[in-house]
C-alpha cells in the first residue's frame, strides 16, 4: 500500500514547534439571531459549558412542532459534531443544517456540544467535555433558574446521545461512562452513531480498498489519531479500537439501544461492522443501517443523504420511545 498524499496538505494544517496546530481552514459560521423571525422553524442560542475549558453548548428548539401547553415534552438530543479531532465544526453552517433538521423533524431539543480539539487536548479530554454536557443538561432541568427551553419543553427522561464521525466515537465512550453513573432523573434511552470513527494497526479490507479516499484518506486518518490519542499510545488503544479488551469492555452490556449508520465507500466500514458485531456479542439492542453506496461524511455534500439520515434517526427515536 502506498500513497502520494501529504496528510498535512490534505487537512490544511501545519504542526508548530510547540506541538500546536495552525489550521488554515475557516468554515462558515452560523451565528445566533437576537430577534429571530416569527416563522423561523428552529431557534438557537449559545451557553457556556465550562469557562475554564472554553467549551460551549448550542441549544436548538423547534418552534412549529412544540407540544401543547399541557405538560407534554419533547426528547433531548445531545449531539457531538464532527471535528476529525482537530477542527471545530460546532458552530458551522454545515452542523446547523443537521441540528436544525433534527430539532424540527423529530421534533426534539438538540444540544450541540463544543469539545476541545487535538493535538492541544488529547483523549480522554474530549470524553470529559462530552460528559460535562450531559451533566449540564441535567443541571438545567433541576435548577429553578436553569435554561427555560430545557425546563419548559425538554424531557430529560428521554435523552439521546448522537455523534457523527469522531463525534460517534465520543458518543460511544460517553454512553459507557454514563452507564456507570447515577444520573436520575436524566435518562439516556438511545445512542446514535453515524459513521463512527474507529481505527487500528492491522489494516482492514475496506481501508486497503479506500486508502486514497478523496475525502479522508488513510494517511490523514492515521495522522489525526496520532494527534488525538494519549502520547505514547498507538491505534490499538481502545479509544481508537474498541474491539480490543480495555477498561471500557465491562460496561458495554449496560448500553441502551444503539443505532449505527455506515456507508460501503467509507474506509472505516469494516471497523464499523466489527463494532456492531461486538455490540451484538454483548447483547446490546442494535439497529445497524449500512448502505451499499455513499462515502464518509456524504451528508455534508449531498442534501438528499442528509435528509435520509435525519429520517433514519427520527424513526429510531420514535421507535425507541414506543418500546416498553
Amino acid at each position: 500500500m502506498s500513497s502520494d498524499i501529504d496528510p498535512y496538505e490534505h487537512l490544511h494544517i501545519a504542526l508548530n514547534s510547540d506541538g500546536t496546530l495552525t489550521r488554515f481552514v475557516k468554515l462558515p459560521k452560523a451565528n445566533p439571531v437576537a430577534s429571530p423571525d416569527a416563522d423561523d422553524p428552529v431557534v438557537f442560542k449559545d451557553h457556556t459549558l465550562n469557562a475554564e475549558k472554553k467549551t460551549r453548548v448550542r441549544i436548538h428548539m423547534p418552534t412549529i412542532k412544540l407540544p401543547p401547553n399541557d405538560g407534554t415534552r419533547i426528547p433531548i438530543i445531545i449531539y457531538y459534531p464532527r471535528s476529525i479531532w482537530y477542527l471545530s465544526f460546532w458552530d458551522t453552517d454545515m452542523t446547523y443544517i443537521l441540528t436544525s433538521k433534527l430539532a424540527c423533524q423529530v421534533p426534539a431539543i438538540v444540544v450541540s456540544v463544543e469539545y476541545r480539539l487535538a493535538p492541544e487536548n488529547r483523549l480522554p479530554e474530549q470524553y470529559d467535555d462530552a460528559m460535562d454536557a450531559i451533566l449540564w443538561v441535567r443541571e438545567q432541568a433541576l435548577n429553578p433558574n436553569g435554561e427555560h427551553w430545557i425546563k419548559d419543553y425538554g424531557d430529560i427522561s428521554r435523552c439521546f446521545l448522537h455523534g457523527c464521525g469522531c463525534g460517534g466515537n465520543i458518543a460511544f465512550f460517553t454512553a459507557l461512562e454514563a452507564a456507570r453513573m447515577e444520573l436520575e432523573p436524566l435518562k439516556i434511552v438511545g445512542n446514535i452513531m453515524n459513521q463512527p470513527m474507529f481505527g487500528g494497526i492491522e489494516r482492514t479490507s475496506s481501508e486497503l480498498q479506500n486508502c486514497a479516499d478523496p475525502v479522508f484518506p488513510l494517511c490523514a486518518q492515521d495522522l489525526v489519531w496520532e494527534f488525538s490519542l494519549p502520547k505514547g499510545e498507538n491505534r490499538d488503544h481502545w479509544y481508537c479500537n474498541p474491539i480490543v479488551e480495555g477498561p471500557h469492555t465491562s460496561a458495554i452490556n449496560k448500553l441502551c439501544r444503539c443505532l449505527v449508520i455506515g456507508f460501503y465507500g467509507d474506509a472505516m466500514l469494516d471497523r464499523q461492522q466489527d463494532f456492531v458485531t461486538m455490540l451484538m456479542r454483548h447483547e446490546v439492542q442494535i439497529n445497524a443501517m449500512f448502505h451499499d453506496s455513499g462515502f464518509h461524511a456524504i451528508e455534508i455534500v449531498d442534501p438528499e443523504w442528509m435528509n435520509y439520515i435525519v429520517e433514519i434517526i427520527r424513526h429510531f427515536i420514535v421507535d425507541t420511545e414506543n418500546k416498553p
